[in-house]
């Protein structure tokens, strides 16, 4: 049982075209992660010398499920096997975190530019991190077959 809250504060928020949580084509997706006044735009320097960022972001625009499934059919497709909310990246979750990996394209002052960050116009960005190879898989990743054909879509433009 977890005990207790975790309050945290968004540190930017998102601004793009994509105003609805849809499941697929967000590589063309062009996002600003606009850094909140609270902050100083000197804490953004460096990152754009690193071609990769993690994005932390808060689904605060998914609705409340009525029931929550906590294992069902990845996007209720029988095709794929029932497993567990863990063991999918599902945008209806616990606690509605989202987290991504996206390329740079530039920053501008207090703005990140990144391309196809699957988070729509106004989502609160609760962290950003620059990927190192050093913290990425030391090992080759497997995932089942099922994963593949959900995602083919994904990322097209």
């Amino acid at each position: 049982m977890i005990k207790g809250k975790i309050i945290v504060s968004p540190i930017a928020y998102v601004q793009n075209s994509r105003s609805s949580p849809e499941d697929d084509h967000w590589g063309a997706i062009i996002s600003e992660i606009v850094l909140d006044e609270s902050l100083s735009e000197a804490s953004l320097d460096g990152l754009e010398t690193f071609s990769h960022v993690e994005i932390l972001f808060y689904f605060d625009q998914v609705a409340e499920p009525q029931g929550f499934l906590m294992c069902r059919h990845p996007r209720d497709n029988k095709n794929w096997p029932r497993v567990g909310i863990f063991a999918q990246r599902n945008k209806d979750r616990p606690n509605h975190i989202g987290l991504t990996i996206e390329h740079i394209i530039k920053r501008e002052g207090r703005r990140l530019f990144v391309q196809g960050l699957d988070a729509v116009d106004g989502t609160p960005v609760l962290d950003i991190k620059p990927v190192m190879v050093e913290f990425l898989p030391r090992e080759p990743v497997n995932q089942p077959e099922w994963s593949h054909e959900l995602m083919s879509n994904y990322w097209d433009i």
